[in-house]
Protein backbone atom coordinates (compact mmCIF):
# COMPACT_ATOMS: atom_id res chain seq x y z
CA UNK A 1 0.00 0.00 0.00
CA UNK A 2 1.20 3.39 -0.97
CA UNK A 3 1.27 4.69 2.70
CA UNK A 4 4.39 2.56 3.12
CA UNK A 5 6.43 4.25 0.87
CA UNK A 6 6.49 7.79 3.12
CA UNK A 7 8.36 5.59 6.04
CA UNK A 8 11.20 4.83 3.79
CA UNK A 9 13.00 7.41 3.04
CA UNK A 10 16.30 6.64 5.23
CA UNK A 11 17.73 9.17 6.94
CA UNK A 12 21.55 10.53 6.31
CA UNK A 13 23.54 13.34 8.00
CA UNK A 14 24.83 15.64 5.04
CA UNK A 15 28.41 16.69 6.01
CA UNK A 16 29.72 20.15 5.60
CA UNK A 17 32.16 20.41 2.94
CA UNK A 18 35.20 21.24 3.93
CA UNK A 19 35.51 23.86 0.85
CA UNK A 20 33.04 26.60 1.27
CA UNK A 21 33.50 28.43 -1.75
CA UNK A 22 32.27 25.02 -3.86
CA UNK A 23 29.52 24.95 -1.57
CA UNK A 24 28.78 28.53 -3.19
CA UNK A 25 29.78 27.77 -6.39
CA UNK A 26 27.31 28.86 -9.38
CA UNK A 27 24.36 29.84 -6.84
CA UNK A 28 22.98 33.04 -7.45
CA UNK A 29 22.18 35.01 -4.20
CA UNK A 30 19.29 37.13 -3.27
CA UNK A 31 18.14 38.07 0.16
CA UNK A 32 14.98 38.80 2.05
CA UNK A 33 14.53 40.02 5.50
CA UNK A 34 18.31 40.25 5.92
CA UNK A 35 18.85 36.80 5.38
CA UNK A 36 20.67 35.61 2.14
CA UNK A 37 19.18 32.76 0.24
CA UNK A 38 19.75 30.86 -3.25
CA UNK A 39 17.74 31.37 -6.38
CA UNK A 40 15.98 28.81 -6.37
CA UNK A 41 15.07 28.45 -10.45
CA UNK A 42 18.96 28.39 -10.79
CA UNK A 43 19.25 25.66 -8.96
CA UNK A 44 16.40 23.48 -10.58
CA UNK A 45 17.93 24.18 -13.97
CA UNK A 46 20.95 23.01 -12.49
CA UNK A 47 19.20 20.03 -11.00
CA UNK A 48 17.72 19.61 -14.62
CA UNK A 49 21.13 19.10 -16.11
CA UNK A 50 22.20 16.40 -13.74
CA UNK A 51 22.98 17.61 -10.18
CA UNK A 52 19.57 15.77 -8.89
CA UNK A 53 20.29 12.24 -8.04
CA UNK A 54 16.66 11.91 -6.22
CA UNK A 55 15.35 13.46 -9.95
CA UNK A 56 12.97 15.24 -7.77
CA UNK A 57 13.38 18.34 -9.87
CA UNK A 58 12.23 16.42 -13.11
CA UNK A 59 9.70 14.78 -11.68
CA UNK A 60 8.15 18.06 -9.79
CA UNK A 61 8.60 19.81 -13.06
CA UNK A 62 7.31 16.65 -15.05
CA UNK A 63 4.04 16.22 -12.55
CA UNK A 64 3.62 20.32 -12.39
CA UNK A 65 3.32 20.22 -8.37
CA UNK A 66 5.38 21.53 -5.56
CA UNK A 67 4.24 18.20 -3.57
CA UNK A 68 4.74 14.52 -4.62
CA UNK A 69 4.12 12.65 -1.43
CA UNK A 70 6.74 9.87 -1.13
CA UNK A 71 9.07 11.82 -3.20
CA UNK A 72 9.28 15.33 -3.20
CA UNK A 73 7.91 17.04 -0.09
CA UNK A 74 8.46 21.05 -1.09
CA UNK A 75 11.81 21.86 -0.20
CA UNK A 76 12.69 23.66 -3.49
CA UNK A 77 10.52 27.05 -2.88
CA UNK A 78 10.17 28.85 0.29
CA UNK A 79 6.55 28.60 1.49
CA UNK A 80 4.72 31.95 3.28
CA UNK A 81 4.43 30.97 6.59
CA UNK A 82 7.88 30.56 7.06
CA UNK A 83 8.00 34.81 6.99
CA UNK A 84 5.43 34.44 9.29
CA UNK A 85 7.11 32.57 11.92
CA UNK A 86 10.13 34.55 11.45
CA UNK A 87 7.79 37.96 11.85
CA UNK A 88 6.14 36.47 15.22
CA UNK A 89 9.64 35.39 16.71
CA UNK A 90 10.62 38.89 16.80
CA UNK A 91 6.95 40.10 17.98
CA UNK A 92 6.88 38.02 20.74
CA UNK A 93 10.58 38.55 21.79
CA UNK A 94 11.32 34.47 21.16
CA UNK A 95 15.05 33.62 22.88
CA UNK A 96 17.18 31.79 21.05
CA UNK A 97 20.46 32.52 22.40
CA UNK A 98 21.70 29.10 24.09
CA UNK A 99 19.09 27.09 23.13
CA UNK A 100 19.49 23.84 20.67
CA UNK A 101 17.05 23.75 17.81
CA UNK A 102 15.28 21.97 15.26
CA UNK A 103 14.17 23.54 11.33
CA UNK A 104 11.99 20.67 10.77
CA UNK A 105 11.14 20.05 7.64
CA UNK A 106 13.27 22.98 6.69
CA UNK A 107 13.51 23.86 3.10
CA UNK A 108 15.11 26.60 2.43
CA UNK A 109 16.71 26.56 6.27
CA UNK A 110 15.52 30.22 6.93
CA UNK A 111 14.34 29.22 10.47
CA UNK A 112 16.92 27.82 11.65
CA UNK A 113 19.65 30.36 10.14
CA UNK A 114 17.19 33.19 12.27
CA UNK A 115 18.05 30.66 15.47
CA UNK A 116 21.79 30.73 14.42
CA UNK A 117 21.98 34.61 14.27
CA UNK A 118 20.17 34.65 17.47
CA UNK A 119 23.16 32.52 19.62
CA UNK A 120 21.58 29.76 19.70
CA UNK A 121 23.85 26.79 20.67
CA UNK A 122 22.95 24.31 17.99
CA UNK A 123 21.09 24.24 15.41
CA UNK A 124 19.93 21.07 13.05
CA UNK A 125 18.22 21.50 9.91
CA UNK A 126 15.94 18.23 8.79
CA UNK A 127 14.69 18.09 5.40
CA UNK A 128 13.05 14.97 3.33
CA UNK A 129 15.19 15.54 0.30
CA UNK A 130 18.79 14.78 0.27
CA UNK A 131 18.94 17.04 -2.63
CA UNK A 132 17.10 19.98 -0.99
CA UNK A 133 19.79 20.02 2.01
CA UNK A 134 22.90 20.10 -0.37
CA UNK A 135 21.41 22.07 -2.97
CA UNK A 136 19.64 24.91 -0.75
CA UNK A 137 19.61 24.19 2.92
CA UNK A 138 23.76 23.76 3.37
CA UNK A 139 24.81 26.34 0.70
CA UNK A 140 22.27 29.62 2.54
CA UNK A 141 23.73 28.63 5.77
CA UNK A 142 27.34 28.85 4.65
CA UNK A 143 26.37 32.03 2.75
CA UNK A 144 24.38 33.57 6.24
CA UNK A 145 27.20 32.53 8.38
CA UNK A 146 30.14 33.76 5.93
CA UNK A 147 28.57 36.98 5.65
CA UNK A 148 27.88 37.55 9.28
CA UNK A 149 31.52 39.01 9.85
CA UNK A 150 31.40 41.57 7.02
CA UNK A 151 27.54 42.60 8.12
CA UNK A 152 26.80 46.31 9.31
CA UNK A 153 23.50 46.84 10.64
CA UNK A 154 20.27 45.45 9.99
CA UNK A 155 17.78 46.90 7.61
CA UNK A 156 15.63 44.99 5.36
CA UNK A 157 16.88 44.93 2.21
CA UNK A 158 14.74 43.02 -0.16
CA UNK A 159 16.95 43.30 -3.55
CA UNK A 160 19.13 40.63 -5.05
CA UNK A 161 22.95 40.97 -3.89
CA UNK A 162 25.80 38.43 -3.35
CA UNK A 163 27.36 37.77 -0.40
CA UNK A 164 31.03 38.11 0.13
CA UNK A 165 32.89 36.46 -2.34
CA UNK A 166 36.31 36.84 -1.52
CA UNK A 167 36.98 34.45 1.65
CA UNK A 168 36.52 36.88 4.68
CA UNK A 169 39.49 37.20 6.77
CA UNK A 170 39.47 33.88 9.60
CA UNK A 171 38.37 36.12 11.92
CA UNK A 172 35.42 37.47 10.51
CA UNK A 173 34.86 34.11 8.73
CA UNK A 174 32.75 32.41 11.42
CA UNK A 175 32.63 29.32 10.65
CA UNK A 176 32.40 28.75 14.83
CA UNK A 177 28.30 29.12 13.57
CA UNK A 178 28.55 26.96 11.01
CA UNK A 179 30.17 24.08 13.76
CA UNK A 180 26.97 24.87 15.30
CA UNK A 181 24.86 23.44 12.66
CA UNK A 182 24.21 19.52 11.63
CA UNK A 183 21.94 18.63 8.31
CA UNK A 184 19.87 15.89 7.90
CA UNK A 185 17.74 14.06 5.10
CA UNK A 186 14.94 11.63 5.28
CA UNK A 187 11.65 10.40 6.88
CA UNK A 188 10.82 12.53 9.89
CA UNK A 189 10.67 9.21 12.11
CA UNK A 190 14.04 7.90 10.49
CA UNK A 191 15.62 11.03 11.37
CA UNK A 192 14.89 10.87 14.81
CA UNK A 193 15.57 7.65 15.21
CA UNK A 194 19.45 8.31 13.68
CA UNK A 195 19.59 11.23 16.18
CA UNK A 196 19.10 9.13 19.01
CA UNK A 197 21.02 6.10 18.52
CA UNK A 198 24.14 7.76 17.02
CA UNK A 199 27.05 7.60 19.10
CA UNK A 200 27.53 11.47 19.02
CA UNK A 201 26.09 12.97 21.88
CA UNK A 202 22.29 13.66 21.39
CA UNK A 203 20.45 16.31 23.95
CA UNK A 204 16.75 17.12 22.71
CA UNK A 205 15.50 20.18 21.52
CA UNK A 206 14.55 23.51 23.39
CA UNK A 207 13.10 24.72 20.34
CA UNK A 208 11.59 22.98 17.35
CA UNK A 209 10.74 25.45 14.36
CA UNK A 210 8.50 23.78 11.58
CA UNK A 211 6.49 25.46 9.19
CA UNK A 212 3.66 24.54 6.44
CA UNK A 213 4.29 20.58 7.24
CA UNK A 214 1.02 19.75 8.37
CA UNK A 215 -0.74 19.70 4.59
CA UNK A 216 -0.55 16.05 4.55
CA UNK A 217 -2.61 14.53 7.26
CA UNK A 218 -1.14 10.97 6.19
CA UNK A 219 1.37 12.27 8.32
CA UNK A 220 0.24 13.74 11.21
CA UNK A 221 1.21 10.48 13.53
CA UNK A 222 4.94 10.76 12.06
CA UNK A 223 5.17 14.49 12.69
CA UNK A 224 3.27 14.24 16.23
CA UNK A 225 5.82 11.19 17.22
CA UNK A 226 8.81 12.59 16.35
CA UNK A 227 7.98 15.74 18.03
CA UNK A 228 7.14 13.56 21.16
CA UNK A 229 10.44 12.13 20.78
CA UNK A 230 12.57 14.83 20.11
CA UNK A 231 11.11 17.93 22.25
CA UNK A 232 12.83 18.29 25.59
CA UNK A 233 10.66 18.21 28.55
CA UNK A 234 10.21 21.66 29.03
CA UNK A 235 10.55 22.54 24.76
CA UNK A 236 8.21 24.58 23.06
CA UNK A 237 7.21 23.90 19.21
CA UNK A 238 6.78 26.59 17.06
CA UNK A 239 4.38 25.44 13.81
CA UNK A 240 3.22 27.71 11.07
CA UNK A 241 0.57 26.57 8.95
CA UNK A 242 -2.45 27.74 6.78
CA UNK A 243 -5.71 26.83 8.39
CA UNK A 244 -6.65 24.67 5.81
CA UNK A 245 -4.55 22.73 2.58
CA UNK A 246 -7.31 22.32 -0.40
CA UNK A 247 -6.47 19.55 -2.46
CA UNK A 248 -4.54 17.60 -0.34
CA UNK A 249 -6.61 18.31 3.23
CA UNK A 250 -4.50 19.48 6.06
CA UNK A 251 -4.88 22.09 8.19
CA UNK A 252 -4.41 23.97 11.94
CA UNK A 253 -7.30 22.93 12.78
CA UNK A 254 -7.15 18.81 11.79
CA UNK A 255 -4.02 18.85 13.13
CA UNK A 256 -4.87 20.44 16.44
CA UNK A 257 -8.10 18.17 16.82
CA UNK A 258 -4.69 15.18 16.23
CA UNK A 259 -2.80 16.48 18.78
CA UNK A 260 -5.93 17.09 21.48
CA UNK A 261 -6.87 13.07 20.62
CA UNK A 262 -2.60 12.10 21.45
CA UNK A 263 -3.10 13.76 24.92
CA UNK A 264 0.70 14.29 24.70
CA UNK A 265 1.01 17.75 23.88
CA UNK A 266 -0.91 21.56 24.78
CA UNK A 267 -1.17 23.57 21.94
CA UNK A 268 -2.60 27.12 21.64
CA UNK A 269 -2.64 29.23 18.29
CA UNK A 270 -0.79 32.92 19.05
CA UNK A 271 -1.44 34.49 15.73
CA UNK A 272 -3.91 34.42 13.39
CA UNK A 273 -2.72 36.06 9.76
CA UNK A 274 -6.21 37.22 8.19
CA UNK A 275 -4.17 37.98 4.51
CA UNK A 276 -5.31 36.11 2.01
CA UNK A 277 -5.80 32.41 2.99
CA UNK A 278 -5.91 32.55 6.68
CA UNK A 279 -2.44 31.30 8.50
CA UNK A 280 -1.80 30.21 11.65
CA UNK A 281 0.85 29.91 14.15
CA UNK A 282 0.37 27.18 17.19
CA UNK A 283 2.82 26.68 19.89
CA UNK A 284 3.13 23.60 21.10
CA UNK A 285 4.38 22.15 24.99
CA UNK A 286 3.93 18.90 27.08
CA UNK A 287 1.24 18.80 29.01
CA UNK A 288 2.92 18.47 31.99
CA UNK A 289 5.86 20.76 31.15
CA UNK A 290 6.82 24.01 33.33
Amino acid sequence: PPKKEFCCKAAKEHDIPEDLDKVLENKVMETVSDLYYINMSVVEMMCLDGTDGEGIVSKSVASHSDLIPGVYEGGLKIWECTFDLIDYFSEAEIQFTNKTVLDLGCGAGLLGIVALRGKADKVHFQDYNGTVIDEITLPNAVANCRSEGNRTGGGDDRKASKPPSKRPKKAECLPDALTKCRFFSGEWSEVSQLLLSSNKPFSKYDIILTSETIYNPDYYGALHDTLARLLDKNGRVYLASKAHYFGVGGGIHLFEKFTAERNVFRTSIVKIIDKGLQRCIMEMAFKDSS
